[in-house]
């Protein structure tokens, strides 16, 4: 049995972790190891995007 995969939630929790990613970024720009791990978290959720949010775009 395969399950289906609900592309629709998964794209919205994308995107709720990129915004309070971006928000970190923002708020750690004198903080230098919280500036350089939310460059690395958003480079993860940028792959995640390419993976799942860009497909949801072409449906």
């Amino acid at each position: 049995m395969n399950p289906r995969i609900d592309l629709n939630a998964i794209n919205d929790k994308i995107v709720l972790m990129k915004k309070a990613a971006e928000e970190l970024d923002r708020m750690g720009k004198d903080f230098p190891s919280l500036a350089r791990n939310t460059v690395r978290i958003l480079a993860s959720l940028k792959m995640l995007e390419i993976n799942v949010s860009d497909i949801m775009e072409i449906e």
